[in-house]
């Protein structure tokens, strides 16, 4: 069954949001910031194995400035976070982030004072994928994920309003060594 069967006057109405959110997800290229094992697991990902082309993330881009996805794979330093900051900055708009791995997501099992406890405190974290180091199925279902989060997204001025008050939630957040819980 295709196209013509379902429209048969052959007219098709969308929003200007739906079309470019529809064109974004399939054109996610990524920006490689592999910083421990789990740029393993980005890396294997990418091979013909696991094969990311298939979503349009085949090009791992080495220049911030031709990605619009970075994978923060691994533990983030103290002296890395303001290189991280830079290299998202130089990233052109709209911009994603995936926090891939514990270490990235909360410092993992590095709760000292060299390691950033997550890295939502340098950037604004659009999908964490938990793991250590996770696999690369998880990593697709991550980007499958973020692809219904662009294409559901805001344009233009409602983006960067979107944006700025998620990045400010995320700069007032709690460490995760004060957060109280079900496991403290």
């Amino acid at each position: 069954m295709g196209v013509e069967e379902q429209l048969p006057a052959g007219v098709l109405l969308t929003t200007i949001e739906g079309l470019s959110g529809y064109m974004r997800k399939a054109s996610l290229w990524p920006a490689t910031f592999g910083l421990a094992c789990c740029a393993i697991e980005m890396m294997t990902t990418g091979a013909p194995r696991y094969d990311a082309a298939r979503f349009g993330m085949e090009v791992f881009r080495a220049s911030p400035r031709q990605a619009d996805l970075m994978i923060v794979a691994g533990r983030v330093s103290q002296k890395m976070a303001p290189v991280l900051r830079q290299i998202y900055d130089q990233m052109p708009n709209p911009k994603w982030v995936l926090a891939m791995g514990v270490c990235a997501s909360s410092g993992g099992m590095f709760n000292n004072y060299a390691i950033v406890q997550g890295v939502d405190h340098v950037v604004p974290v659009d999908m964490y994928l938990p793991g250590c180091p996770p696999r690369p199925e998880m990593l697709l279902d991550a980007f499958l994920k973020l692809h219904e989060d662009i294409q559901s997204g805001k344009l233009g001025a409602n983006r960067l309003v979107e944006i700025e008050a998620n990045e400010e939630v995320a700069l007032n957040a709690l460490p995760s060594s004060q957060l109280k819980g079900l496991m403290r």
